[in-house]
C-alpha cells in the first residue's frame, strides 16, 4: 500500500478520534451552560448553534432521498435521546450530579451490544454476560459515591435527585435503540443536520411554557455556549469523517473510554473533586463496554 494512500484514512481516523474528545467534554459544557441560560434555555441555544454549525460541515442532504421510516423512527429516537441529554445535565444540582448523570448516559455503549445481538441476532460469546455485569456494576460503584460498590448508597443518592438520573438511564436505552434501528432504515443517509433542528424546536416548544431561560448572563457564559454548540455539532461531522473513511475498529475502541474522558474533562471545567471510587466505577463501565464489544466481533 503506497503512502498516499494511507494518509487519507489517517486523517479521517484523525478526525473521528477529535470527534470522541468533544463529545467527552459535552457534560461540562452543558452543565456550565445550562447554570447560565438554564436548564431549557440552555439547551435550547446549544442545539440551536449546534444546527448552524452542522448546517456549515455537512449540510442538510437531499431530503427527497431519506426513507420516509428513517426520518420519522430515527428522528424521534434521535430528538429523544438528545432531549434526556441536555435536560438530565441541566437539571443537577450540583457538578457532582452532572458529573454521574453523564455516567449513567454513557451505558449506551453496553445496551448498544445487546441490543444488537439480541435484535440482529448476531453471533456472540458468553463474554457479553460479564462485560455487561461490569458495566452495570460500574454504575453502582459510580453512584454509591464515597462507599462504592453499595446498593443502599447508590438508591440514597438516586433520590435527591430521580428526574435526571431517570432521564439520563432513559437516553441510555433510547440511544441504543437508535444505533440499533436506524442503520436499516436509513439507507446510507445522515440526518443529524435535520435532527439538531427538530431537537431545537422542541426545546424553544417547551421554552414557550416554562420560560425556563436567563439572559442575565457576562461575555463567559456566552464563549463557554459558543463552545458548547461547536462541541456538539462538530463532534458529528467529525465522527461522519472518521466513520465513513478512517479505521472504523480504531474509532469504536476509543469511544468506549469516552466515560473516563467525559468525567476527567467535567471535573477540571466543573471544579469538582472526585473521590478514588468515582474512577474505580468510570473504568469498569468503560471496561465493560470493551468486553461486550470483543464478544461480539467477528
Amino acid at each position: 500500500m503506497t503512502i498516499a494512500a494511507t494518509k487519507p484514512s489517517l486523517r479521517a481516523t484523525a478526525t473521528g478520534l477529535v470527534a470522541v474528545l468533544l463529545w467527552a467534554s459535552v457534560v461540562g459544557m452543558i452543565k456550565s451552560v445550562s447554570s447560565s441560560f438554564g436548564a431549557t434555555g440552555g439547551a435550547a441555544l446549544i442545539y440551536s448553534l449546534a444546527s448552524v454549525f452542522l448546517f456549515l460541515s455537512l449540510g442538510l442532504g437531499d431530503l427527497r432521498t431519506f426513507p420516509r421510516r428513517y426520518l420519522v423512527v430515527g428522528g424521534l429516537l434521535f430528538v429523544s435521546y438528545e432531549l434526556c441529554l441536555a435536560l438530565s445535565i441541566g437539571y443537577t444540582t450540583t457538578p457532582r450530579q452532572a458529573i454521574e448523570v453523564g455516567m449513567v448516559n454513557y451505558l449506551w455503549p453496553t445496551l448498544t451490544l445487546v441490543g444488537t445481538v439480541v435484535f440482529n441476532r448476531r453471533p456472540v460469546r458468553i463474554w457479553i454476560v460479564p462485560g455487561l455485569l461490569l458495566s452495570m456494576i460500574g454504575i453502582v460503584w459510580v453512584l454509591g459515591g464515597d462507599a462504592g460498590f453499595s446498593l443502599p448508597a447508590m438508591l440514597d443518592n438516586v433520590r435527591l435527585n430521580p428526574l435526571s438520573y431517570g432521564l439520563a438511564l432513559a437516553g441510555a436505552l433510547i440511544w441504543a435503540a437508535y444505533c440499533v434501528v436506524t442503520p436499516k432504515l436509513a439507507n446510507g443517509r445522515n440526518g443529524a443536520t435535520l435532527f439538531f433542528a427538530f431537537t431545537a424546536m422542541a426545546l424553544w416548544a417547551k421554552l414557550a411554557f416554562t420560560g425556563d431561560i436567563s439572559w442575565n448572563v457576562g461575555l463567559v457564559d456566552i464563549v463557554m455556549l459558543v463552545l458548547a454548540s461547536a462541541a456538539m455539532g462538530f463532534a458529528y461531522a467529525a465522527w461522519n469523517v472518521g466513520i465513513l473513511h478512517g479505521n472504523a475498529t480504531a474509532l469504536a475502541t476509543a469511544s468506549y473510554f469516552t466515560p473516563v474522558l467525559s468525567a476527567a474533562f467535567a471535573a477540571a471545567l466543573l471544579q469538582s473533586a472526585l473521590p478514588l471510587s468515582f474512577w474505580q466505577g468510570a473504568a469498569m463501565v468503560s471496561a465493560g463496554s470493551v468486553v461486550c464489544w470483543l464478544a461480539t466481533r467477528k
